[in-house]
This record gives structure tokens, sequence and C-alpha cells, in this order.
């Protein structure tokens, strides 16, 4: 049964002083719609960072003026695809699924086998291409923004992120109305917020991919040490947002957070 979803608190005066600003993010998600005129795309994991996003794009009324879109790579754990319905339920809203091609997926399988991912980082890429960046690439096109869930601080990887980043090689405008915030602060939205969250948090599972390639991780273990836990490789990433030279991939800066 949809809800509306729980206000934003207006009193900052309750909000601690090390708190970053959460008003920030509605100015942000503003900015960003004034910037891009066509399409805006927001893809979504159902990650904590993702489901508070999605949180205010509801609350700040845009959700019909974004389109939201998610990767079903056809690997994922059930608990995504129970909180993708409650999502969908809870805000009023409906999320395109973009699955891999079947014939790729066959082909795929046929040359590496079912779990060939864990050869080596060479076919675990190759099996990211086809159930990630392939549909990305369907879910993206003709969109002249892109909002995504991504955090400076979630890994090397991924520092140089920034509010507002030119992606010249699919010719958008990059979002990432959470890039300063941390890990801590999200959580503490959520929670606030009563944001339906992966239950899998609670056990340990920080980053959340496909299952076969995601585990718990322990305290002190860096966000996505539980992503390919088996590979040596410290980024980490399967190539949606950063290349397999560790770098940020088709991004630029391009404006600074208001």
């Amino acid at each position: 049964m949809r809800t509306n979803p729980k206000a934003i608190p207006s009193d900052q005066g309750a909000v601690s002083a090390n708190r970053i600003d959460e008003h920030d993010v509605g100015t942000r998600l503003m900015t960003a719609r004034a910037r891009c005129a066509g399409t805006i795309v927001f893809t979504t994991s159902f990650g904590l960072e993702d489901q508070v996003l999605t949180h205010w794009i509801a609350s700040a009324g845009l959700a019909r003026e974004i389109v939201f879109a998610t990767l079903d790579t056809g690997r994922l754990f059930p608990e995504v695809h129970d909180l993708w319905a409650l999502t969908e339920d809870r805000y009023g809203i409906s999320i395109r699924g973009y699955a891999p091609e079947a014939a790729d997926i066959e082909r795929l399988v046929l040359q590496q086998g079912i779990n060939g991912f864990r050869i080596s980082p060479e076919t675990r890429r190759r099996c990211c291409a086809v159930r990630k960046l392939v549909p990305l690439e369907r879910a993206l096109r003709g969109a002249a923004g892109w909002i995504t869930g991504l955090r400076a601080d979630q890994s090397q990887a991924r520092a140089d992120t920034s509010f507002l980043q030119q992606d010249t090689e699919r010719g958008l405008l990059k979002i990432s109305p959470l890039y300063d915030w941390s890990r801590e602060q999200a959580l503490d939205f959520a929670r606030r917020l009563e944001v339906p969250l992966n239950p899998l948090h609670a056990r340990g599972f920080v980053s959340i991919g496909c299952a076969p390639c995601t585990r718990a991780i322990a305290p002190g273990e860096p966000e996505r040490a539980g992503r390919w836990w088996w590979e040596q490789d410290a980024a980490k990433e399967c190539g949606l947002h950063v290349g397999s030279d560790g770098r940020l991939v088709r991004a630029a800066a391009s404006a600074a957070a208001p």
C-alpha cells in the first residue's frame, strides 16, 4: 500500500553541526533539472544511497520528471527484487528494469561457464559488461542527465566524484547529489526518514551487487571489500563508473555543488 514519503525535517537547528545540510540535496536535484533540457535517468541498485535519493526525488516532487531505471542482471539477491517492489509501492513510482540480452548471456555462459567470472579479472569484467554495461547503455540512450548514488569516499577509485560531471563519451551530464556525504550520514538520514532499506545491510552487506559476487564485510574493512573479494585489484569496480585502470571513466568536473 502506497504511503507518502516522510517529510524532510525543516528544523535545521536539530541537525548536528557536523552534518552536511541535507537540504542541499533538494537544491542539487533542482539545479540538475534546470541544467538538463532533456530526459534525466536515475539508475538505482536499491543500495543505501540510491534509496535515499529515491526518497529525495519523491519528496521534492520530481518523480514524474525523472526516469527510474535499474539493471536486472539475472544474478541479483532475492532481497533486491523484494525491495524493488516495496520501493515502487512506497513511493508510487515505476522502476524500469533493463536485463541483458538472452543471446548474450547464452554466449557468455557457453564461452566461460555459468560461474566463469571467477576464472580471472578479465572473465569477470566480461560478465559485468554483458550483464551491466550493455543494459546501462540501453537505459541511458537519449538521456541528457544521469543521476547516480556515488559518494567520493566510497573508495579511492571514486575519490574524484563531484556533483556535476560531463560524460563526454555518452554526451550527458552525470549527477551525483550525495557525492560529499558519508555512509554514516546516509544511514542516519534513512533511519530518521524511515526510508526502506535492503535487510542485507544489517547483515554486513554494505555494497550489494550480484549475489555470487558479494559477501558481507567485517568491521573495519573498506566498503567495497565484499565485491569480487577473490580479486586483488583494489578498484573493485564493474565498469559502470570506474574503468579497469581504476580511474573514473568518461567524466570531467563540470560545476561545483551549490
